[in-house]
């Protein structure tokens, strides 16, 4: 155990001595947890779900909360004993007894651990099984879940090659099609239907499909400035120059190429940016 969560952990001990019931309450310990691992701050998640742990009625729902923040901070930091605390926290435990909301919580950290340890096709498998209740965690949460089965997918296809690899983006295509067409404020499907038809090689439809995505992108959340950064980055590093080494010529035609393509890109984003 770190210095630093000892310490989190020891100040949430002297504040339950200090303020009695208050705080004494394991519902109000479960509920501080949540919000501190809503604000980012992982550590202190931590430390106040531990407290809520050691009371048997509410040990598997702590457990949830520390394993998900456990594997907050081992997306940040890379250590490996954040993931072995998450697997530790999240194994064995039994979901009969848990609300729904909190067993969608678990298949997330599930999932999500999978993904870490680099079984993507697994961790892809337990994602798409909960994108329909995903919406149990929140008005974006949907949108979120899909975006880590479609990186688990990608991720997955890359290991392999051919017709398979081909399958794997086609079907990815094919289900963020379906999704643009009953929620088209649905910025993970916006941006993998160009990246998955991209990968595949369909790169006219790849550029279609960013250009489209940069409309779209008016419709999400925040106005689409993350959404519209993704798509330009996927353009200029990946689009462009594999359109380019597909019309062929020396090099000197490659980069002229990616010049004129690019310009053409910075040129649709400069008449479809708002002036105001």
């Amino acid at each position: 155990m770190g210095q630093q969560l000892r310490r989190s952990i020891a100040a949430a001990l002297w504040c339950l001595v200090l303020c009695g019931p208050l705080l004494a309450a394991p519902p109000d310990l479960l509920a501080e947890a949540r919000r501190l691992f809503a604000a980012g701050r992982f550590d202190e998640a931590i430390a106040t779900a531990e407290l809520a742990r050691a009371l048997p009625a509410h040990a598997a729902s702590a457990r949830i909360i520390v394993g998900r923040a456990r594997l907050e901070l081992y997306r940040l930091g890379g250590r490996p004993e954040d993931l072995d605390a998450a697997r530790e926290a999240l194994r064995d435990l039994d979901p009969a007894p848990l609300p729904a909301r909190e067993r969608t919580e678990l298949i997330v950290g599930l999932g999500t651990t999978l993904y870490f340890e680099q079984e993507y096709g697994a961790s892809a498998e337990v994602f798409d099984g909960i994108v329909e209740r995903a919406t149990e965690l929140g008005p974006s949460a949907r949108h979120q879940v899909l975006d880590w089965w479609a990186t688990a997918v990608d991720r997955d296809a890359q290991l392999r090659a051919g017709p398979e690899r081909d399958a794997s983006y086609e079907v990815l295509a094919a289900r963020m099609m379906t999704e643009l067409q009953r929620d088209e404020t649905c910025a993970p499907a916006s941006f993998w239907i160009a990246a998955a038809s991209r990968a595949r090689g369909d790169l006219d439809r790849a550029w279609d499909a960013a250009l489209a995505g940069w409309l779209r992108a008016a419709f999400t959340e925040g106005g689409g400035a993350a959404l519209r950064a993704d798509l330009d980055l996927l353009v200029l590093q990946g689009i462009i120059p594999d359109r380019a080494r597909r019309a062929g010529g020396t090099p000197q035609d490659i980069e002229k190429t990616v010049t004129a393509l690019a310009e053409e890109w910075e040129s649709f984003k400069s008449r479809w940016t708002s002036r105001e």
